[in-house]
Order: structure tokens, then sequence, then C-alpha cells
């Protein structure tokens, strides 16, 4: 299998390295944690939440401790929308950048063998389309100079111009601008968020 495997749900994993892991396999949106540092980042938990209600979420964590309580609490803290979990298996070894194995032993899902990620998603009853390439293509990312042009900052009413935004696309409206600016650039492509901010937020 060639190229990598596309899902429009967003996938919630726990490090970056999973996350760097997951981006060789999958074309998905895909949400770190930060392990349980999710339980203070209400930004976060408000982003993957959206997601829930409106593409549906993915919980891929590891298979230890830590892991069954990052996916209990998410399970608990998102009310609404599509939740599918995925478990990879049980296996007990090293990652190679660690320089000892975790304090279960086992392999966490960077250390997982591909084959393996695809069988786990799979058995959560996932269906993947494979976009044939062989790369991620390179996305031109939306900025803050990109904001300050759209009168999303810098304005004096900048704040009320964000809110406008946010309610439109369904984001909570006290987002902050560092937030927002993550959400925009899993939601959308540079031209479309020129294509929402072309009236500088005003509603129409």
């Amino acid at each position: 299998m060639n190229g990598l495997l596309k899902t429009e749900q967003a996938v919630i994993v726990e490090g970056k390295y999973d996350k760097i892991k997951l981006e060789s396999i999958i074309d998905a949106t895909i949400i770190v944690t930060n392990g349980y540092g999710i339980f203070r980042d209400r930004e976060k938990l408000e982003l993957i939440r959206f997601y829930a209600r409106h593409k549906g979420i993915i919980i891929l964590t590891d298979p230890d401790g830590a892991g069954f309580k990052i996916r209990g609490y998410l399970k608990g803290s998102v009310p609404e929308g599509k939740i599918t979990n995925v478990y990879i298996p049980d296996v007990f070894g090293k990652e190679k950048r660690k320089e000892k194995p975790s304090c279960e032993g086992k392999l966490g899902v960077e250390g997982i063998k591909k084959e393996l990620i695809i069988e786990a998603f799979r058995k959560a009853g996932i269906s993947f389309t494979d976009d044939g390439n062989t790369e991620r293509p390179v996305r031109d990312l939306i900025t803050r100079t990109d904001l300050y042009e759209a009168g999303l900052t810098g304005m004096q009413d900048s704040a009320e111009r964000r809110r406008r935004i946010l309610k439109k696309i369904g984001l909570p409206e006290r987002l902050s601008t560092t937030g927002m600016l993550e959400a925009f650039n899993t939601m959308m492509t540079r031209e479309e968020f020129y294509k929402l901010t072309e009236n500088k937020g005003e509603t129409e």
C-alpha cells in the first residue's frame, strides 16, 4: 500500500511522536492531547468536541493505564457526536528513541508497526480511502498576518469580529487567537479562510 489512508474523522493521540507516526499512515486531522495536559486544556477540549459533533473523532491512546485514563476522560467530556475507540494490541518492547521501556513495558502508538495500526482501525469499523500519493501535500498555512489582514486582530473591533466568525463556523466564541488559528488550520485551506473572512467577519 503506497498512499496515505484518508478518513474524515479527527484522530486523537497522546503525544507528538504518535502524531508523527500516524502522519506517515493516515491523511486526517490529528489532535495531540499532550498526555494528561488535556485535563487542563479547555481550548483543545472544545476543538475535540467540535470535531465530534461535525465529523466524529477516533480515540487512539496507548494500551497502558495512562492511555485508558485519557480515553475515559475524553469519553466523559465529549457529550455529543460520534466517538470511535481504536485499540492497539499489547506488544511488549521499547521504542527506539527511549532508553528504557514504559512502566508497563508496552509499546505505545509510536512503536507499533504500521500494519497493526491499520488492522486496529479496521477492527473498529473505520473505512479508509487511499489517496494514491506517497507524500502528504504541503499546505499553505493560515498565519497571524492573515488574521490581522482579515481584521480579526489588531483592530478596535477585532474581538467582536472574531466572535462572529467563530459563531458562524460553530466554534466556541471565547476561543483565544492562538486556539482560533490552530482550529482554522485544521479545518480549512487558506483560500477557504479568505472566502470566509472576505467581509472582515461581518455577517451577511
